[in-house]
């Protein structure tokens, strides 16, 4: 038979531990990074497309990206909304290629560049 003291301190750990907080994985410190690039290929994949490279390099590539990463099914989401924001943050301001749309393409792929460089030299093995 349980004593009284054992048995409040039993039932005390059970509450603590049945309302504690769900432990959360610390994010990795690449993982802004990564989700950067996810929106960097998605901007790529709408605004090449729409200045005249047809086919889907960038998806492609994003592809490739989440191959490599083989994320849970809550980070997939993530880097998915992430390329999908990029696609979606220039289908609504761009109907044709322009200056400003070619000019934008440039300046992502130096910051896919940046980004895919820093992030290897940072963490890569």
């Amino acid at each position: 038979m349980m004593r009284a003291s054992t048995y409040i301190m039993a039932i005390t750990l059970a509450a603590t531990t049945a309302f504690a907080a769900p432990v959360r994985a610390v994010e990795a410190p690449f993982e802004p990074g990564l989700m950067r690039l996810a929106e960097v290929l998605g901007s790529l994949h709408f605004l090449r497309n729409l200045c005249g490279e047809k086919g889907s390099q960038w998806r492609g590539e994003m592809e490739k990206l989440l191959q490599a990463e083989n994320p849970s099914p809550e980070r997939r989401a993530r880097f998915i909304a992430s390329f999908n924001r990029g696609y979606r943050s220039f289908d609504g301001t761009y109907t044709a290629c322009t200056p400003s749309a070619t000019e934008a393409i440039s300046r992502y792929m130096k910051e896919g560049e940046a980004l895919s460089r820093d992030i290897a030299s940072r963490f890569g093995n």
